[in-house]
């Protein structure tokens, strides 16, 4: 079954650009059973990734190589606040895809 993961960051001031380009670079094949990307700009300095899977054993399969994606990214991410820390991640099983 698909499933999807979306994570929510925020960059420190200046760093968007940067950030931009990190995820540009990352090693795409090393994520396997991975569907579509995307990196949403949600606000000022806020951005949202989504990931497309093609299982939930996929997306976890994946998660050093995320992992190893996030630790580039970790010293310009803002902390955003509330214990989250810098990253704010949820995931799971597509429950309805509806094509527009």
């Amino acid at each position: 079954m698909t499933a999807m993961n979306v994570v929510h960051m925020r960059v420190k001031p200046g760093k968007e650009d940067e950030y931009v380009r990190i995820h540009k670079e990352m090693d795409v094949r090393a994520m396997q059973g991975g569907r579509n990307f995307w990196l949403v700009r949600t606000g000022e300095r806020s951005f949202t990734v989504v990931a497309e899977w093609d299982s939930m054993e996929a997306l976890a399969a994946a998660r050093p190589a995320m992992v190893g994606n996030l630790d580039k990214l970790r010293p310009i991410l803002e902390d955003l606040g509330g214990g989250r820390g810098v990253t704010e991640p949820w995931s799971g099983e597509v429950a309805l895809h509806m094509k527009l």
